[in-house]
């Protein structure tokens, strides 16, 4: 793209951040691929269409009818030479169109531009214009504030059909053997006339003259030469309405550039502006430069020298001299700046993005640093992004600096390692750091009336508690540095502001805000905070600073959307807001009463269920078994004695079921009929010993324990410890020591509390029933027999056989 569309190219990249949130369809490029005519499948949801750099001859109606929502459409570097009327009745918002670089011919008859009423950008440069006549379409565009046009003729009353527009710029692109009226612009109403030179004419006389004199705001673009015509014009010239003269894209020589800003100096233009200068024939010596000047300020941007040899001092004097309120020279390659020869009127000072050292202002005289001293005047300095290394030593350099008040210096290196006391000077109230080195000692390096400070992006992991006060500080900026816990205040004793977004805050300690009486705003976003009990306090400080409006209260910034939580990965990315965090596990007492409440609640529980099941009962049966089993072992037994099981099973029975046991179970199962060897109380038990020994003995010396279940055996409490015992047995024998034979139906609820063993192995145990059908005795003897069944030795002489 030529520089000549610059301008317009900006509105037009206003108008893409504008579209840049909506959908993917919305933006369509087709630009450079050798398109003939408009294409018929562009988006309904198209906004901004860019067709540049095609073979596109002519428009139809009907090629956006598809496009109703079009805002921008680039048709530049085509071959249009014909549109028809209605091509736009289809794209009533459409606002910025670029037409540039095209063959159209006739100004007056461009009547497709009656269905354009929205437009703010229109750009006609660089066609086949003979005459600028506008025609009265021009007249609809009501809402038109860029204009960019270019012709070969310009005549008076070309303009008269936007005569009663207010545009914001007018761009007029000079042809080849251009032939320019005097006094054609006089119907033009713009703020900022831009004037852009072509295949490196000379800019018209005229042209010039009318621009002077009819706009505040005047821009020469694309100048290669014709520099000494253009002095001499300012200088014949009495009076000047313009006050902004900008010159873009300019290639000029050292002695034309200061000779044409000595010019300006001189008359009532009260800023000038140069981008994108390249500058030849730079000097070897001081180049003079006005005394006094009503000019308010200069400023160079992207300014690159084409020379290999020069006195880059004597440049650097030319423009530190000169007497202007205000000097920026930024985005270019100047690695040092002089001190004024004289005390300075300079107020502003702008260095931004160049690539200055520590050695700024400052000159040496054999081997010491002479500071300078004719820069009292400064109150605004900015040297961001340059390639400062030591805030120590920049400190030195604007000490005599008496008037500054504002110093940024940003995006620099900047280190301070805490040796060496710093010497600003003592009105620094606005004080930028950011995007350095820093580390927690820049707080022993900074001025002490500092009221405003940014530290953001720096090294600071945590606040001195031994540094000075800083009495008027009120707005402390330290985001995106390693900061592990809030600050105190004690140095800041009005701290309104404090800014600790992107730190490494795990778990904010809210009563050292304790220490900042006067704070009213906080932000502690984007912080890892680990939601845990430590973090309570501080999800408190945010819910009450979202529902409370008084003035006393701390407002915390960007909650609840930008507080989330690291941990526990179960509630990672939670936002505080919705976390709960429950007051019973965080606090000692309430955390105690929850685990001895429950704790006695059990305990009398188990108390109460102990003395439900009669467990007294069975601890007293288990200290006689224990009596018991003491007893056999102090008892002298002969060897005999000691022979392993003696009897296949004992028997267990009530006495109201002893005939059934005399008559039924016994013969059956021992002599000729069983072949088993029974245990019973009636035969085996041995006079002398206590029945519990009994019942001890005949279960030891028994293989297994067949109980007689009926109702009168849960009745019998002699019954009851012959299970409770054979129980104990069954741990060492296993499961299959115990036989139930079911006598006749004993349903549960019959069963008391105390037999909840007997319960337990009738519901996991499979037990015999006793037939009534005398049929079936035969099979039930067999299944007896055969569970009962095992090898035994030979049993020993008892002492009721002796």
């Amino acid at each position: 793209m030529r520089p000549v569309t610059a301008a317009l190219w900006v509105a037009a990249m206003l108008m893409g951040l504008k579209l840049s949130g909506s959908s993917p369809d919305s933006i369509v490029d087709r630009s450079s691929k050798n398109l003939s005519f408009v294409p018929r499948d562009l988006p309904p949801t198209a906004e901004s269409v860019d067709l540049s750099c095609n073979h596109i001859q002519k428009l139809h109606r009907g090629d956006f009818k598809n496009t109703s929502l079009l805002r921008f459409l680039n048709i530049s570097w085509n071959s249009l030479d014909d549109i028809d009327p209605g091509t736009f009745l289809d794209t009533p918002l459409l606002e910025d169109l670029d037409l540039s670089h095209n063959r159209l011919r006739n100004l007056s008859a461009q009547r497709y531009l009656l269905h354009t009423e929205n437009l703010l950008v229109l750009n006609l440069a660089c066609n086949r214009f003979l005459t600028m006549t506008l025609g009265r379409e021009f007249s609809s565009l009501v809402k038109l504030e860029r204009l960019a046009l270019g012709a070969q003729n310009i005549s008076a009353g070309d303009f008269k059909n936007i005569a009663e527009m207010k545009l914001h710029t007018l761009t007029l692109s000079l042809e080849n053997e251009l032939s320019y009226t005097a006094g054609s612009l006089k119907d033009v109403h713009a703020q900022r006339l831009q004037i852009a030179s072509t295949n490196d004419q000379i800019m018209d006389h005229y042209v010039v003259d009318d621009a002077l004199s009819l706009f505040k705001e005047v821009e020469l673009m694309d100048l290669t030469g014709g520099y000494n015509a253009l002095s001499e014009q300012l200088t014949e010239r009495s009076e000047i309405l313009t006050s902004h003269l900008y010159l873009t894209n300019i290639s000029i020589n050292w002695k034309d550039l200061t000779h044409y800003v000595n010019v300006v100096l001189l008359t009532s233009i009260t800023h000038l502006s140069a981008s994108d200068v390249a500058i030849y024939n730079l000097p070897y010596i001081d180049t003079k430069v006005t005394k006094t000047s009503e000019m308010k300020s200069f400023e160079a941007r992207r300014a690159v020298v084409k020379s290999f040899f020069f006195s880059q001092e004597a440049v650097y004097n030319f423009f530190i001299n000169m007497p202007v309120k205000s000097l920026a020279i930024t985005e270019t390659s100047i690695i040092h700046m002089t001190c004024p020869k004289s005390q300075s009127p300079i107020v502003l000072l702008d260095f931004s993005y160049c690539a200055l050292s520590d050695s700024i202002f400052s000159r040496m005289e054999g081997q010491q640093t002479v500071e300078c001293e004719n820069l009292e005047n400064v109150r605004k300095l900015t040297l961001v992004g340059n390639n400062f290394k030591k805030l120590l030593v920049l400190s030195k350099r604007v000490q005599h600096m008496k008037s500054l008040q504002h110093l940024d210096l940003s995006l620099n290196s900047l280190v301070y390692d805490g040796v060496g006391e710093c010497l600003w000077p003592p009105n620094i109230t606005n004080m930028t750091l950011s995007s350095n080195g820093l580390t927690d000692s820049v707080f022993k390096c900074l001025p002490k009336g500092t009221e405003t400070l940014d530290l953001q992006n720096n090294q600071v992991s945590v606040i001195p508690p031994s540094i000075f006060k800083l009495d008027n500080l009120s707005s402390l900026n330290l985001n995106a540095n390693r900061l592990r816990d809030l600050p105190v205040c004690n140095g800041f004793p009005i701290l309104t502001a404090l800014l600790l977004k992107s730190n490494s805050l795990h778990a904010p300690s809210v009563n050292k805000l304790e220490s900042c009486p006067k704070l009213k705003t906080l932000d502690v976003s984007y912080n890892p905070f680990t939601c845990t009990c430590a973090l309570s306090s501080f999800i408190g400080l945010g819910i009450r600073s979202e529902k409370t409006k008084s003035h006393t209260e701390i407002k915390l910034l960007s909650w609840p959307l930008d507080y989330y939580c690291t941990y526990p990965e179960a509630v990672r990315d939670t936002t505080l807001k919705d976390i709960s965090i429950p007051e019973v596990s965080c606090n000692v007492f309430l955390l105690a009463a929850a685990i001895l409440c429950p704790a006695v609640v059990m305990i009398i529980a188990v108390v109460t269920l102990c003395h439900c099941l009669d467990v007294p009962w069975y601890i007293r049966m288990i200290w006689q078994w224990t009596r018991a089993k003491r007893r056999a072992r102090m008892r002298h037994v002969r060897p005999e004695d000691l022979v392993g099981v003696e009897f296949h099973a004992f028997v267990s029975y009530s006495q109201h079921d002893a005939d059934w046991v005399k008559n039924y179970l016994l013969p059956n199962l021992e002599g000729y009929t069983g072949g088993l060897r029974i245990c019973h109380h009636e035969k085996n038990f041995v006079a002398g010993k206590t029945i519990i020994e009994n019942i001890i003995g005949c279960v030891e010396k028994s293989r297994r324990s067949v109980f007689v279940l009926s109702a009168h055996f849960v009745k019998s409490e002699w019954c009851h410890y012959e299970l409770y015992f054979a129980s104990h047995q069954r741990l060492a024998w296993g499961s299959d020591s115990v036989v139930l034979v079911l006598l006749e139906p004993l349903p549960q609820y019959l069963i008391p509390s105390k037999y909840y063993q007997l319960k337990s192995m009738m519901g996991r145990h499979t037990y015999l029933e006793w037939p009534q059908d005398r049929a079936k005795h035969r099979l039930f003897w067999a299944n007896l027999r055969a569970a009962l069944q095992t090898d035994l030795p030979d049993a020993p002489v008892t002492e009721l056989e002796e």
